[in-house]
């Protein structure tokens, strides 16, 4: 006969047993649960206005994508369409704005047509350096004024890569005087355009994959685009034959991620700001990108194709410059934005100017002198 204690250990064993089973089962079950919970993936498109992979500006758009994919650890993808493959590079704006693409790379002056104050967030002739320029968006005010202008159109624009000052363009015959500028058709976008409109020749704004053919079918007589780096790659050596420096016309070209705003807000907040401090690494990694290529780029135009480079004469520049200050005189008449615009804008350079003389100009000059 078994005893009452026998049946008691008997009973409390079962019931450990089942206890355990239950445990494992129910472990079993969240292990299950967690396995199969999938991290939900965000995708966008990318719109931009460069041809797909060019040397800078196209991988430079790709490198902002990349950034925020890993950034996000995969949670939010971008899929980076060159010009043309989803919408035209002149389309780019529209198409962020009314949410075909939640993204887009371009550049502000490329959207004058809509609102001619655009063109301050990306560069002024005689204006703001990239150093300046990032300083005056960053913490200037300027980020501010810019993110209310677009703010109408659906739009949250950030800067998203600079080139540093560019070169003056390419031409086939010399510029030795500010006559030989009346008549020319020159591709230069922006408020350059309108000062060589002031200097008696026809701006033509064309995306860069125009360009080349434009040029070899003698549909512009010149054009300006970058720099050596790009303008290699371009071969505009083939087409033109003097190559002119200063860039008067563009001395820091701020490129922009425009971001849908109504696919930004839809973002959790950490991917929101995995987005703009994404556009913040793009921006200065291009810059720097830049700054190494185009000497030896140079150095390959001069040496290997024989490219004669020509610095426009004084006399063209101070010309250039005093038409300059009448095309930007003007735009800040137009409303009360553009003129907030233009004075925070010209406040902002006049200080920084002040402080170059003691710093980045001073060093530069010491830095000659042999």
């Amino acid at each position: 006969m078994i005893s009452l204690n026998r049946i008691t250990a008997l009973l409390f064993s079962l019931l450990l047993t089942l206890g355990l089973a239950g445990c494992g089962e129910q472990n079993k079950s969240d292990t299950a649960t967690t396995s199969t919970a999938k991290v939900e993936t965000i995708r966008w498109k990318m719109v931009t206005t460069w041809p797909k992979n060019f040397p800078g500006l196209g991988t430079g758009a790709n490198n902002l994508a990349e950034k925020i994919n890993q950034l996000s650890g995969g949670r939010l993808q971008v899929k980076v369409y060159g010009s043309g493959e989803l919408v035209p590079a002149m389309e780019t704006f529209d198409a962020v704005s009314r949410g075909t693409a939640q993204m887009g790379h371009g550049a502000a002056y490329y959207w004058k047509g809509k609102n001619a104050t655009f063109q301050f967030f990306s560069t002024v002739p005689f204006g703001l350096t990239a150093q300046e320029m990032n300083g005056w968006l960053y913490n200037g005010g300027g980020l501010e004024l810019w993110q209310e202008a677009y703010a109408k159109h659906n739009l949250i624009p950030m800067p998203a890569g600079n080139m540093g000052v560019q070169m003056g363009g390419w031409f086939n015959k010399e510029i030795k005087t500010i006559d030989d500028l009346k008549g020319l058709k020159m591709r230069i976008p922006g408020l350059g355009g309108e000062v060589l409109n002031r200097a008696g020749g026809t701006p033509v704004n064309l995306p860069g994959g125009e360009l080349y053919s434009a040029m070899q079918s003698g549909t512009i007589d010149a054009t300006e685009w970058v720099g050596p780096y790009n303008d290699l790659a371009f071969g505009f050596h083939k087409v033109a034959k003097y190559y002119y420096f200063p860039g008067w016309h563009e001395p820091g070209t701020s490129l922009e991620a425009i971001i849908n705003k109504e696919a930004f807000s839809a973002l959790p907040k950490d991917l929101q700001a995995i987005v703009l401090n994404a556009c913040k690494l793009a921006n200065h990694e291009m810059l720097a990108e830049y700054t190494a290529r185009n000497n030896d780029a140079l150095v390959t135009l001069v040496e290997k194709h024989q490219v004669q480079i020509k610095r426009f004469p004084d006399d063209v520049l101070n010309k250039l410059r005093s038409l300059s200050d009448e095309v930007v005189a003007e735009l800040a008449k137009k409303d009360a934005f553009s003129q907030k615009v233009f004075d925070s804008y010209s406040s902002y350079r006049k200080k920084v100017m002040a402080w170059h003389e003691y710093s980045e100009r001073a060093y530069l000059n010491v830095r000659a002198e042999k």
